[in-house]
């Protein structure tokens, strides 16, 4: 069963934590998720409070196929962690997947691992990223998995599913969510 960390920081997009979790539980895919804080309470942008599984520091030496960072204002937590840059370089150096959404893909590009590379993230932070794919809903490069924002959260949940699980499956999760 492929395994999935995802990290949430206070302040982080609800939709694009929440909706690629649940389609990637769906498709059987085990995935932990961790608060960046000493708690397992974390409240994202929208007040929605998430019981996460587990603090960060608790997983921190467990290996998982997939790092997936959310976006939202709580990105700024995630790029001045350096727990999470050396997450991210661990995970590009040992060639597992690395999946961001909106903001978060900045935490890549801070980890030096954007340059020459396709991706997408979301408009307010274009100017951090000269060479986004602005019209793309998500950007697969290599093991590098990018999305542009909560309204492209599901696209990028299944693009998820597909690479993790398989297309087969990434088709039978979407039709059982009408997507």
């Amino acid at each position: 069963m492929p395994t999935v960390l995802a990290i949430l920081a206070e302040g982080f997009e609800e939709i694009e934590a929440t909706a690629p979790i649940d389609l990637l539980r769906r498709a059987g895919v085990e995935v932990t998720v961790a608060g960046l804080g000493d708690g397992i309470h974390v409240t994202g942008r929208s007040g929605l409070t998430m019981h996460a599984d587990t603090p960060l520091n608790a997983v921190l030496a467990r290996k998982f196929d997939c790092l997936f960072l959310p976006g939202g204002p709580g990105v700024v937590h995630l790029r001045a962690d350096p727990r999470v840059r050396e997450l991210v370089l661990r995970y590009h150096a040992a060639g597992r997947w690395l999946a961001a959404i909106c903001a978060a893909p900045t935490v890549l590009h801070d980890a030096g691992l954007l340059a020459g590379r396709r991706y997408t993230a979301h408009f307010s932070v274009a100017n951090e990223l000269p060479a986004i794919l602005a019209g793309e809903r998500v950007v697969e490069d290599g093991s590098l998995l990018t999305s542009r924002g909560a309204g492209t959260a599901i696209d990028f949940g299944l693009l998820l599913v597909a690479k993790l699980v398989s297309p087969a499956k990434a088709q039978e999760v979407a039709q059982s969510v009408c997507a």
